[in-house]
């Protein structure tokens, strides 16, 4: 890989950045200085120093965020605030997007990443990758419910869902005298608003949306909504055994 490349992938600068700093001296491979910014190196074997800084190239980086409500799942937008902005600059050079998307009100678990390939195959429908969500919803949820979503329930649009896995946690009533239900269903598609649509066409309503899990990936439960970290070894291993 191109030295220039190299230090550009990792955040330390453009291309005209790198090459006049490198004629000033502060680049050194192996322990000598580097005036061509465009010398061949071995990223993973090769010692290269940015003012005395040890570079350590990454390719790709896996980040687990906590969505908030309020941000969409998008790298940009003019008006919006976006998943993006949530995080530090140091992550920005390597370009991460989301995988998938969470609806602007909706909060949990999103996989943000540079690795076109593992995205792709968490989402690619014949994978049927699980996606596991915990909802408050607005009236009675029933086993007669937890049956219709075992065989697939019919949205607004005609589109017959794949069968889910509908759980039922508890309920409260309220004072106005409403239900209100706490529920926990997995689906294995990603449909535009699936899991509030999938309620309404049993005449329910979704107030609150959470989602905790993608495949074997669990949201951390010590991970503040609105923060994130990188993927430990043990839980990037589980996701790309699971898309094998």
């Amino acid at each position: 890989m191109r030295l220039d490349k190299l230090l550009g992938h990792m955040g330390f600068g453009s291309r005209s950045e790198i090459k006049r700093w490198a004629k000033a001296g502060l680049i050194t491979v192996n322990g000598s200085a580097v005036k061509d910014s465009g010398k061949q190196v071995e990223p993973d074997t090769d010692d290269v120093r940015f003012d005395g800084e040890k570079v350590e190239y990454r390719e790709y980086v896996y980040i687990m965020l906590h969505k908030p409500p309020g941000v969409i799942s998008a790298t940009e937008d003019r008006r919006e605030r976006t998943v993006i902005d949530l995080l530090p600059d140091e992550m920005l050079c390597f370009e991460p997007f989301p995988v998938g998307r969470l609806d602007k009100d909706t909060e949990g678990l999103l996989l943000l990443t540079n690795d076109g390939k593992l995205a792709h195959e968490l989402l690619a429908p014949r994978k049927h990758v699980p996606k596991t969500y915990f909802a408050r919803v607005s009236g009675d949820v029933t086993e007669e419910d937890v049956a219709a979503m075992t065989l697939g329930v019919t949205l607004d649009d005609g589109y017959v869902t794949k069968p889910a896995q509908l759980v039922i946690k508890s309920k409260e009533s309220l004072p106005t005298g409403e239900v209100l239900s706490h529920i926990e269903l997995t689906i294995t598609e990603g449909k535009f608003h699936q899991v509030k649509r999938m309620f309404e066409s049993v005449g329910k309503h979704v107030v609150y949306l959470k989602r905790l899990t993608m495949g074997p990936l669990q949201l951390d439960s010590e991970l503040p909504i609105g923060q994130w970290r990188e993927l430990s070894e043990e839980e990037l291993a589980s996701l790309q055994q699971a898309t094998t």
